[in-house]
């Protein structure tokens, strides 16, 4: 028997609107557990964003004043070089300083608008043979002529990592079990929308129709319960980046300001969200129809 498309449009839309409270039920659920998800997600991203600059073992940073002159710079790398404690370091000038806080700052344009190349400090990046040396050899160029500041919070970048990583588990985990609720949900659904239609579908493989020809009305149904769900989901992720960006620029939040992630993932998470939506809510209801269809 061949499947027309008006059969499954009419179908489909007649079980939604007989189950409608369950049907939102289950939407509201998968988008709850998607929007999570996809915090998550945005999480660890900017937490990789932050992070950055601390790759290769750095542990110490020394950032000159952006005035300081190159006798001033000499003076701190000579210093650099006859330390025992450390094991190696690299300069950065100020025009790759200012790439890297453009990268940073990507979707703050209206801070790289007020910043200009002059106004970043050129820096020292020091990687040490023992990583609780940081304060003690910081100490020596805190008062240095041409050092702005001495930055050895290494065990603040541990910690960061530390606690994120437990929030990004707890908030994954929330959404793994809201995603299973929803699929159970999406599955109760179908499940009464075949109980209900029984002696029809009784009937309807009678004279010949395939599980195929009564499934896919309902597959389609869980499919548009997971779609506006994972729409509603996507939105509530936007919203989220937006007010992070929001607090951190009318509130000058700038210790967040390095957990922005840029906007190509952003749209990478939109795209996840909206295709796990799809998927759970088409699996959830096939399960449902493979398992309650035998008549």
């Amino acid at each position: 028997m061949a499947i027309s498309l008006e059969y499954v449009v009419k179908e489909t839309s007649g079980n939604l609107w007989r189950n409608r409270l369950m049907s939102l039920a289950a939407v509201l659920t998968i988008s709850v557990s998607l929007a999570l998800a996809g915090a998550s997600l945005l999480l660890k991203q900017g937490v990789s964003t932050a992070t950055s600059q601390w790759k290769g073992g750095v542990q110490l940073l020394i950032f000159m004043q952006p005035t300081a002159t190159n006798a001033q710079t000499s003076t701190v790398e000579r210093q650099l070089k006859s330390l025992p404690e450390i094991k190696s370091y690299y300069y950065m000038d100020q025009a790759k300083s200012y790439q890297e806080f453009k990268q940073l700052m990507a979707n703050s344009p209206d801070l790289l608008q007020s910043v200009t190349e002059s106004q970043i400090p050129p820096s020292f990046r020091v990687v040490l043979k023992n990583p609780s040396a940081a304060p003690s050899v910081g100490s020596l160029f805190q008062q240095q002529a041409g050092v702005k500041d001495v930055n050895f919070n290494r065990g603040a970048i541990n910690t960061m990592l530390h606690v994120t990583s437990i929030a990004q588990f707890v908030i994954v985990g929330l959404a793994a079990i809201l995603l299973i609720s929803a699929s159970v949900l999406i599955l109760n659904v179908i499940r009464v929308a075949i109980f209900s239609r029984r002696r029809e579908v009784a009937v309807m493989k009678l004279v010949g129709a395939t599980n195929w020809f009564i499934r896919v009305p309902f597959m389609l149904e869980g499919m548009v319960q997971g779609l506006v769900g994972s729409i509603v989901a996507a939105g509530a992720v936007v919203g989220i980046q937006a007010l992070f960006q929001y607090v951190i620029q009318h509130f000058n939040v700038t210790i967040l300001s390095n957990f922005l992630v840029s906007s190509h993932d952003v749209l990478m998470t939109e795209l996840f969200v909206v295709a796990m939506g799809i998927i759970v809510g088409t699996a959830g209801s096939a399960f449902a129809v493979r398992r309650y269809l035998e008549v």
